[in-house]
């Protein structure tokens, strides 16, 4: 996507721009969990069974991932301000439909509405500081709004839960219904109205056939969570979206504009920055699904008090994000990638080795430094991969490589989820020799898993291609005094 100089200098160095998406995609991501802890007081009002509230959290994260990748080929058509306010008034439409819902399955149709709204944001963040930021503040604007959804993902069981109890479940969906509408107006003030300059035609059968093998395999690997990989709809679902993979795959090599540019995967630190966000979302969403687990059957905490043990991690990451975007842009990038995942891999042995019975302490500890690493490995890809796209391919190469990182959200937790269930059928102690006693054994050989994990994703790191250090353009100095003034 690329936009006019007068637009970038008007919008993009001030801090208006992170002042509105930082807090968009706080409240969109703190969405798609925030309900998890109230499921069980919903299913009681509206007489559901498991299955049929998982849909509550399985229809908002189907089109969320299904929306990623469109809306950042769309971004590549239409302007910015369009786009997101488009996606608000979505995301403001499903959140009324939810509060107000008599019956389950209004609930889910909101829920389906308001992730159709929620998958835009993301992307559409990324793309906005990728693309209105110099290069020189990119860094820091990518930590920034990485931040937000870090502290959203950890701290929306435990606000969900905690404000559920007090004022009800609709109360969480009238608060996102006013901080989408509050958003609204400073989004048209701040994001340029620029219409991109994209040349043919849009494939969307193409678009279709990927967002669905995307939202299929989510799908399954939700359902498996649930029912297991045996389970008809998680195997079902999942071979299902093979074939609308395979479809694409064919697609896009038969049209001469596919939907995904085929370029994109010419740049060797995009494609390998595409594995690396996949392969460590899928440890990262095991550190904090599991954790929260343990806590509550190993130390036998309740969930909203299992849920606060996660919030300090995401409240110390958005402290150090600016700190981090601004390492990402002076630092080669392979370095930091290598670095972070050193840390995500340190923090997964520690977990294996002394938690389970032991203080509650050590597994903050624990998925801090996970957060920390994640936090490094994520921004540092997400810089590096739209510093090395064309301006027309950002859009489409923010909108894949988010859809890889979401895939590996629903990936890691089915895995890892199977595995426990394997172990806890298995008896028997822990593989680590560094874990004592028989409590938490389970948990401690999935996060050993999570440490194996982390060795692949090294060994796919290490072919990125060292980066050269960005140079601030001419009178960027005076652009980032006159910001900060």
């Amino acid at each position: 996507m690329t936009s006019t100089p007068s637009a970038a200098g008007r919008t993009g160095p001030g801090p208006g721009l992170l002042a509105v998406l930082t807090p968009a995609i706080l409240a969109t991501v703190t969405a798609s969990d925030m309900v998890n802890l109230m499921l069980p007081t919903i299913g009681a009002e509206f007489g559901a069974s498991e299955a049929e509230l998982a849909w509550v959290v399985t229809g908002f994260l189907l089109m969320f991932s299904v929306g990623i990748p469109l809306y950042g080929r769309i971004s590549d058509r239409v302007s910015l301000r369009r786009l997101f306010a488009f996606a608000l008034l979505t995301y403001a439409l499903g959140s009324l439909v939810c509060a107000i819902s008599p019956n389950l399955a209004v609930l889910v149709a909101g829920r389906i509405v308001t992730g159709a709204g929620a998958a835009a944001i993301p992307v559409l963040s990324i793309v906005a500081v990728t693309t209105l930021l110099p290069p020189e503040r990119r860094g820091v604007g990518i930590g920034v709004v990485s931040a937000g959804a870090g502290v959203g993902t950890a701290a929306g069981p435990a606000l969900g839960g905690g404000i559920g109890e007090t004022l009800g479940w609709p109360a969480l969906f009238w608060i996102m219904l006013a901080v989408s509408l509050l958003l609204l107006l400073p989004a048209l003030r701040v994001l340029p109205d620029d219409t991109p300059r994209s040349s043919g035609r849009l494939d969307l059968p193409g678009g279709v056939l990927l967002g669905l093998g995307a939202g299929l395999v989510l799908f399954g690997m939700t359902r498996a969570q649930v029912s297991g990989f045996t389970d008809p709809l998680s195997w079902g679902g999942l071979a299902v979206a093979v074939a609308a993979l395979v479809l694409f795959g064919v697609r896009t090599a038969r049209v001469d504009q596919p939907f995904v540019p085929p370029g994109l995967f010419t740049h060797r630190g995009y494609r390998t920055g595409v594995l690396v966000a996949f392969l460590a979302m899928v440890v990262n969403l095991g550190g904090l699904v599991f954790v929260p687990l343990l806590l509550v059957e190993v130390d036998e905490l309740t969930p909203g008090e299992g849920a606060l043990v996660m919030i300090p991690a995401g409240l110390v990451t958005a402290l150090l994000s600016p700190w981090i975007g601004r390492l990402a842009g002076r630092v080669d990038a392979r370095v930091l990638v290598l670095s972070g995942l050193g840390l995500i891999g340190l923090f997964s042995l520690f977990l294996s080795s002394f938690t389970g019975g032991s203080s509650v302490v050590l597994a903050g500890v624990g998925i801090l430094g996970l957060s920390i690493g994640f936090m490094l490995v994520m921004t540092t890809v997400i810089g590096a991969a739209a510093g090395e796209l064309p301006p027309e391919q950002v859009g489409a190469g923010i909108g894949i490589l988010q859809g890889a990182q979401f895939l590996g959200a629903g990936t890691g937790p089915a895995v890892f989820g199977v595995l426990v269930s394997a172990r806890r059928q298995a008896g028997g102690d822990a593989l680590n020799p560094l874990h004592s006693g028989h409590d938490g054994a389970a948990y401690s050989d999935v996060f050993l898993a999570m440490a194996v994990v982390v060795v692949l994703t090294l060994a796919v790191a290490s072919r990125m291609p060292r980066t050269p250090r960005p140079r601030p353009a001419e009178g960027s100095a005076e652009g980032a005094g006159a910001a900060a003034g």
